[in-house]
């Protein structure tokens, strides 16, 4: 009887499995709304042989605004209309990201060389940086590389301690995986891997809007998304991971530290941590907040960073 009930539930499986591989995934719904609301125009320059996707707006000092693993200009769709009254705010896409190139052989090394292209493109000598979680770990390393470049320094529940395959996120891992982009890439998964993502790095569910599952999920639905995110994953090594801990103790610009003190992806003693590291620096928590507080708390972050980067 057990055996029967097994073999049952296998075949149920595996019959499963036969109509998900014969019934495609919906393609993304409308995307974009948001920019026109905040009156931005997506541009495209070539930066280190590829083309990158930004925008710009505002006036006054520069601000560069790096988003987070599996995001894009999205995530600071709330912080650039309340940067832009006094700053020259440009925000990008990386490449594997949102509208930018996605080459198969990205690498962690290469993302440093893109922002400061960008700003060499646009004329930009020198810049505060805000960085979100992986961007905060770009802009670390951007900071460590050309000081000279970078007037201040924002991290929001930044990359850093959790840059160890032992160390990272699940999904992160997952997106790593040679079998996990096998099945990404044969069942129609990408949205519900997307809505389970920002679910965990949300404390608030209800900021997990239908817009923002498909704001997230455009980008990575592209043929070519999925094999340059594996590509970036797998660039990551011990070696590295030790080096950038190295960088920190380097940085001798002022910085600001924000983080959710409810953070699932990188816990709050991180925010210590890199508060102990670098020199001088200033740590904020914000209760109530996950791993986005540019987006579950926009008004606090703007907050914030207005304090911070005024002149």
């Amino acid at each position: 009887m057990r055996l029967r009930r097994v073999g049952a539930a296998i075949a149920a499986v595996l019959a499963a499995l036969a109509v998900l591989t014969l019934v495609p995934e919906a393609p993304p719904g409308p995307t974009g709304a948001w920019m026109a609301a905040a009156g931005l125009t997506p541009r495209h320059e070539s930066v280190a042989g590829l083309r990158v996707r930004y925008v710009r707006k505002g006036a006054g000092p520069a601000v560069v605004l790096l988003h987070g693993f599996g995001a894009s200009l999205y995530t600071w769709k709330d912080l650039i209309p309340a940067l832009a009254p006094r700053h020259d705010v440009v925000a990008l896409d990386f490449p594997g990201f949102g509208g930018s190139q996605a080459p198969p052989d990205l690498a962690w090394d290469l993302y440093p060389r893109v922002v400061l292209g960008l700003m060499d493109r646009l004329g930009v000598p020198r810049a505060a940086l805000v960085g979100h979680s992986m961007g905060g770990a770009v802009a670390v390393m951007t900071a460590a590389q050309q000081p000279e470049r970078v007037e201040r320094l924002v991290l929001l529940d930044s990359a850093g301690f959790n840059l160890r395959a032992a160390d990272r996120p699940f999904l992160i891992r997952l997106a790593g995986s040679a079998p996990a982009a096998a099945l990404v890439q044969r069942f129609p998964v990408r949205r519900l891997l997307v809505r389970t993502g920002l679910r965990q790095v949300f404390h608030d569910d209800s900021r997990v809007t239908p817009e923002r599952v498909e704001e997230y999920l455009a980008p990575l639905a592209r043929p070519e998304a999925l094999p340059a995110i594996r590509s970036l994953v797998a660039s990551g090594s011990e070696a590295m991971a030790e080096r950038f801990v190295g960088l920190l103790g380097r940085l001798h610009v002022s910085t600001l530290v924000v983080w959710g003190r409810e953070d699932t992806w990188a816990p709050v003693a991180h925010a210590s941590r890199f508060g102990e590291a670098i020199p001088g620096s200033r740590t904020v928590i914000l209760d109530g907040c996950g791993h986005m507080p540019q987006e579950e708390r926009p008004e606090d972050t703007a907050r914030l960073l207005s304090g911070f980067l005024a002149p």
